[in-house]
């Protein structure tokens, strides 16, 4: 077990398992089957995503190092987010662009579900955490991975 500090962008409590994607993570091309398709689980559609490829997303911890691709990035997070399909966080390692901090924080206002967000955790994170694990996040920005 290990435990990493980070910055909360939306706090907030979460358990889950870890989905661990080492490459940037295409918002739009990871949800675009979920939201236009129907696909509940949220499988990831970004087939240049080879970490999480076709892995479902809803309910993960979804640890990743940052968000790349279209500036439709926080549309579609909020999107998830109100269509219920969004992970139980996510969590970054190195920080959040304005694009995904804007969806994220929209989805916490403006819907019912909890997406804590925590940046900021590190390379050190991202090396550790492997798919599977479980990550448990605090309100105050603590990660732990067992």
């Amino acid at each position: 077990m290990k435990t990493f500090k980070g910055r909360p962008v939306v706090p907030g409590k979460a358990k889950a398992s870890a989905l661990v994607s080492h490459g940037g993570f295409n918002t739009l091309a990871s949800f675009q089957n979920a939201l236009q398709f129907g696909d509940k689980t949220a499988k990831c559609g970004d087939q240049n995503n080879p970490d999480i490829y076709q892995q479902p997303m809803v309910d993960t911890a979804l640890c990743l190092p940052q968000t790349i691709g279209s500036t439709t990035g926080g549309m579609v997070l909020y999107c998830a987010a109100a269509m219920e399909r969004n992970p139980a966080c996510m969590l970054f390692s190195k920080p959040i662009d304005s694009l995904a901090a804007a969806g994220a924080i929209l989805a916490d206002v403006w819907t019912d579900r909890n997406m804590p967000v925590i940046d900021n955790l590190g390379d050190e994170f991202l090396d550790y955490v492997k798919t599977g694990m479980t990550i448990t996040v605090d309100e105050d920005g603590t990660v732990t991975v067992e």
